[in-house]
């Protein structure tokens, strides 16, 4: 059940504000610990909190909350990647997705339900924005998966649904919760958020959170095709966005990631490869090359391999890396906002 209103949701906590909080219920600070390990290993009702006392128990129930998401719909696809739709407090809904890389399982995580920032090419914010989730929205996508899937989940990305930096309060403290060894123990280096380019929250992001990494949705080499794509393009220039970034690498000491979704006849010849190149030379990035999802809405269209072949090429002789995202979950519209659109469409019929 999603609860909102007067309901605590304990998951919106961070652990010092969860010992506040049983503290003000008369209990020791210790039964913090107890309900935060428990909640993050997937309890979601004050039964399955065995090690706490009965009273206590009946407390929780009365006016707390375990879960902040309740499933809606699964997908599974033949190569074992898993699509979820959640349903939040207030009617929205959200999307994760769950995949398997050599290194472990990574999930992909939505931060907002609908986006504002308008990129031409996305589902995810064709109805615009609903709202910001909450820290608990955000981290419960977590612990859902990682329990109907019966997996660890080692690595996590904020790349769903939402600019996670249009919500950063809640996003700062979701990050906090899941790196807090008590509950999840994911490691910093573990997590990497991204962002289309919000130029002071990318400064604000180096200081408040050095070690967690960084993305950023770059899809253009100059400001004239940036500004057909990503109207946040209108608000921070390619200059001011690249100097953010160049600084965000000096003060962390950490590569860069730039994700760029090659679409067919707009930004993938060599030339605008040979600009891309250009511009980031000497910096410490990387850049992931994104065949465009091809979404009914939109009139976009994948590059062709070749033309994705030819622009590593090019990048990698500038000596910059770069890398074609291995495509993960194509028979399940894993591309962010496909199910939630698709289910909203029914709902609608």
């Amino acid at each position: 059940m999603i609860m909102s209103g007067s309901a605590h949701v304990l998951k919106d906590m961070t652990f010092r504000e969860l010992e506040e909080y049983v503290v003000s219920l008369g209990e020791k600070k210790f039964r913090a610990k107890q309900i935060f390990k428990r909640m993050y290993e997937g309890a979601s009702s004050a039964d399955e909190f065995t090690d706490l006392p009965k009273k206590l128990r009946e407390r929780l129930e009365e006016e707390a909350s375990f879960s902040a998401v309740k499933m809606r719909t699964r997908q599974i696809s033949f190569d074992g990647t898993r699509k979820y739709l959640f349903d939040v407090a207030g009617g929205d809904a959200v999307e994760s997705v769950l995949m398997h890389y050599k290194y472990g399982w990574s999930v992909c995580i939505s931060s907002q339900a609908g986006c504002r920032m308008g990129c031409a090419f996305c589902a995810s914010g064709i109805s615009g924005l609903s709202r910001s989730l909450t820290a608990g929205e955000i981290v419960d996508q977590i612990v859902s998966v990682s329990r109907d899937a019966g997996e660890r989940v080692s690595h996590v990305v904020v790349m769903g649904i939402g600019e996670p930096f249009d919500n950063y309060d809640n996003l700062i403290n979701a990050i906090e919760i899941m790196h807090d060894e008590r509950g999840l123990g994911i490691g910093s280096r573990n997590i990497t958020v991204s962002t289309c380019g919000l130029v002071d929250k990318i400064y604000r992001f180096a200081e408040d959170m050095p070690q967690v990494g960084l993305a950023v949705s770059l899809h253009a080499p100059n400001d004239d095709i940036r500004h057909k794509l990503m109207p946040i393009s209108w608000r921070y220039s390619m200059d001011e966005l690249l100097k953010a970034c160049r600084d965000y690498t000096r003060t962390t000491h950490r590569r860069i990631t730039f994700e760029y979704a090659l679409i067919d006849g707009i930004n993938d010849s060599n030339e605008n490869a040979a600009e891309l190149a250009a511009r980031l030379r000497g910096m410490l990035c990387h850049v992931n090359l994104i065949p465009v999802n091809s979404v009914k809405e939109k009139k976009f269209s994948p590059g062709r391999r070749q033309r994705a072949d030819a622009f590593v090429d090019i990048l990698g002789r500038a000596g910059i890396t770069a890398t074609i995202r291995r495509q993960l979950g194509a028979d399940i519209s894993a591309a962010c906002g496909q199910l939630r659109l698709q289910e909203s469409e029914k709902e609608n019929r």
